[in-house]
């Protein structure tokens, strides 16, 4: 793993995106032994001017203030151990951040920042933090509503890298299971931190069972938004397999 960033470093990036009503994604790249890998982070509004940020990435200024305009960043909600590279510096240009984690996380997580809560720690019932069942206690979720429609935000227990740029990338995508021709459970997930899979599976299928769902946000690819509910029901499945 990159070693964690003590020092604002901006790697590259695209334009934060405003897939709905408050909920801004970003894609960047990390550097890996291989290569660049893909990874993103998303933006949530929440009431009182205030705003969530699902595993930071830090930005160039002028997508900065763009975060910074939506409302102020109050939780920085680090999904899971293994994504703290950013945490620290985003801690420490808003030193009033609140940080959220999964509940088995939070030992790995306190090391690089002090951790706050492992529940939702915002008082906005739109939105909710959980941790994944099935996983350790390692990975966490968080579900937007917008109206009728709900937006689920994962970490790593589903890949969709379906636009891997460069050989390193391409190689990594692929070895690893994050998701080339589609959605797809990483196999090094399996084998590291995927504890249950019959409760992952099930937990699937719950969100599957939301009528409002209209589309899942991963944090390595692309956003799920062709058939959310029938893309959990196939991943739920091959962990009954």
């Amino acid at each position: 793993m990159p070693k964690i960033l003590d020092h604002w470093t901006v790697m590259p990036h695209g334009p934060l995106e405003e897939v709905d009503d408050g909920i801004l994604t970003v894609a960047g790249e990390v550097a890996m032994p291989l290569g660049r890998f893909p990874r993103r982070m998303t933006v949530i509004t929440l009431d009182e001017a205030r705003t969530a940020i699902w595993s930071a990435i830090a930005l160039a200024e002028p997508e900065m203030a763009r975060i910074e305009a939506l409302g102020r960043p109050s939780f920085l909600i680090v999904p899971s151990d293994a994504h703290r590279l950013d945490a620290r510096i985003w801690k420490a240009r808003y030193p009033e951040l609140r940080v959220v984690t999964a509940t088995g996380a939070r030992a790995g997580v306190s090391k690089v920042v002090p951790v706050d809560s492992t529940e939702t720690a915002w008082n906005d019932p739109a939105v909710r933090f959980e941790t994944v069942p099935g996983t350790g206690g390692h990975e966490g979720a968080l579900t937007v509503r917008r109206g009728e429609r709900l937006t689920l935000i994962v970490n790593d227990v589903i890949g969709h890298v379906r636009h891997p740029h460069g050989l390193g990338a391409r190689l990594m995508a692929r070895l690893m299971g994050f998701g080339v021709s589609g959605p797809e459970v990483p196999w090094l997930i399996k084998r590291r931190i995927i504890r249950n899979p019959a409760r992952l599976a099930s937990q699937f299928r719950q969100w599957a069972n939301e009528p409002a769902l209209i589309r899942i946000i991963v944090s390595h690819g692309d956003p799920i938004e062709k058939a959310p509910a029938a893309a959990l029901r196939t991943l739920a499945d091959g962990l009954d397999s």
